[in-house]
């Protein structure tokens, strides 16, 4: 399917684009069942943050509006938003007549093996670190070099993801997921307002804690924490929970509160 540009079918942008100059801009990556943008709020809301903080303006009904139509069209797949805060001329000051443009990409629906969900993972012990940057910190910016520098690590089959620290040394998230660790009963999870993303899907797990009375911490993680943990899973609005099996020597099993949360997921993306 061809992607829209500004509401129309297009396959090329300006070369004067601030999001390819500067990566001025945020993404969301959302999975589409028969014409459904799934966790839609969720999504919506994240974006409408993204905006707020970096000054981004940009019509929300008209983002919606088009992303709906865009999905219906889809019926399946992945679904990716980009919205770039427009062009400009050379450097880096915003031109303040400059206009949000919106970029809409249909890609087929992510294929993972099935025992990544039914036996779990291991996590690859990335090197790159996420820089703390507290204006930044939880979006779903443009810019994720970081990410594909950690990517980059790691070539083989055995390990579905790799774990990332910041460079103070606390445990933040998956190179494309959010980390939680269980103990006690209770979750654990990375406070994201120095660096990393605010996913989708731990909006939702989290939300759904509360509703289940399931006691949940926000706060730095160490390797301690994770050394100690009962469960361990990561998550995004793609594949929903995979559980954690190993992580260089550590090794856990999938444990209730994870098969739990794994079965919410499963109906919010039914899968």
């Amino acid at each position: 399917m061809q992607s829209w540009v500004d509401g129309q079918p297009a396959d090329a942008i300006a070369l004067k684009s601030r999001g390819l100059a500067y990566g001025d801009g945020l993404f969301e990556t959302i999975l589409v069942k028969a014409g459904q943008p799934l966790l839609l709020e969720l999504h919506l809301q994240r974006l409408a943050e993204g905006c707020r903080r970096l000054a981004i303006t940009a019509d929300p009904a008209l983002v919606r509006s088009e992303l709906c139509a865009y999905a219906g069209l889809m019926g399946e797949g992945v679904l990716k938003l980009i919205l770039t805060r427009g062009d400009s001329q050379r450097g880096y000051a915003v031109d303040p007549l400059s206009s949000a443009r919106r970029i809409l990409q249909a890609n087929p629906a992510a294929s993972y093996p099935q025992a990544n969900a039914l036996e779990g993972i291991k996590l690859f012990p990335c090197t790159t670190r996420l820089a703390e940057q507290p204006l930044l910190a939880g979006l779903k910016h443009l810019n994720r070099l970081e990410q594909v520098l950690a990517r980059a690590e790691w070539r083989d089959s055995e390990h579905a993801e790799g774990l990332m620290l910041d460079t103070s040394g606390r445990l933040i998230e998956g190179v494309y997921s959010n980390l939680f660790l269980v103990k006690d009963g209770a979750l654990l999870t990375a406070d994201l307002s120095r660096c990393g993303v605010a996913g989708v899907m731990r909006a939702a797990l989290l939300e759904a804690a509360a509703r289940e009375g399931i006691a949940v911490r926000i706060g730095d993680c160490v390797l301690q924490d994770l050394e100690q943990a009962d469960e361990v899973f990561v998550c995004n609005s793609v594949y929903g929970i995979w559980p954690v099996r190993a992580f260089t020597s550590l090794n856990w099993s999938a444990g209730p509160l994870t098969r739990k949360l794994q079965r919410i997921a499963r109906v919010l993306l039914d899968v």
